[in-house]
């Protein structure tokens, strides 16, 4: 009963992470808990603002999962489902370290109400193009249908003293279908130069919007994509920091519907 009672409870909170403010960004944290010898364990939260984690997610919506030490992959596999995270853990081998980790999740379908949308093309930053699509769909009397996946990626406060060459390999492209990469070899660090990419099923993807946003301020900054899906910027705060962003579209398979892609990037700066 216990165990029943614990899954309607989580699928609730997935409910009402999917139907309110849909804007929820989900992502991946250190576990606050040390990890047993050769293990290494990972939060996957989901809130509306970032370092806050309020809604966990169902072991089964967890797609795929993976861990990199540079060399090759190591599976990431959900472990506990608590009520603001899910506990992800991977076993690692001896003498090796993780680097970097990768979740994407199930899709999910969702309706939205009009009024609701507004504060979710403010939140993403959405184009002008968009912006006008569902208007002209909302004149007609449509209503908003999205169906929605999620990326979530993991830099590794270790890699920083990983040999320049396995900080490199830990950084390739994953091959998710949104992702966003730290590029070169060097550790991040406070006022350093850094450029990440964004990838779109395996191409850049220019003009695209991306937050970044330090778990010591709300205020986030935003920066765009180059032509090459790049962007630079010097983190100014130590700690930890995410990158988020929404890639949202219309459907190319559904007639009046819509496709949005969720992703984000966390990494620590010293």
């Amino acid at each position: 009963m216990k165990g029943c009672a614990w899954r309607i409870a989580v699928f609730a909170a997935l409910c009402l992470a999917a139907t309110s403010v849909r804007s929820h960004d989900s992502w991946l944290s250190p576990a606050r808990d040390a990890a047993p010898p050769g293990h290494l364990v990972l939060e996957l939260a989901t809130g509306t603002r970032y370092p806050v984690q309020e809604f966990s997610q169902a072991p089964e919506s967890v797609a795929a999962a993976r861990c990199t030490d540079g060399a090759g992959p190591v599976p990431l596999r959900p472990l506990q489902a608590k009520p603001q995270w899910l506990e992800l853990g991977a076993a690692i081998a001896e003498g090796a370290q993780a680097l970097s980790c990768w979740v994407e999740l199930a899709p999910v379908e969702t309706e939205l109400e009009p009024r609701v949308v507004e504060k979710y093309f403010n939140e993403i930053r959405t184009s002008a193009a968009t912006r006008q699509a569902w208007a002209a769909m909302r004149a007609s009397g449509l209503p908003w249908r999205e169906s929605y996946r999620k990326f979530a990626r993991i830099e590794l406060a270790q890699a920083a003293n990983a040999h320049p060459t396995d900080i490199a390999a830990a950084r390739r492209p994953a091959g998710l279908d949104l992702e966003i990469l730290v590029l070169g070899q060097q550790a991040i660090a406070v006022n350093q130069p850094l450029e990440f990419q964004v990838l779109r099923d395996g191409r850049p993807l220019a003009g695209f919007p991306v937050e970044l946003v330090s778990e010591r301020s709300a205020l986030g900054i935003w920066r765009e994509t180059d032509a090459d899906g790049k962007l630079r910027h010097s983190l100014p705060f130590a700690g930890r920091w995410l990158l988020r962003a929404t890639d949202l579209r219309l459907s190319a398979q559904r007639a009046a519907s819509w496709e949005s892609r969720f992703v984000t990037l966390s990494i620590e700066a010293r």
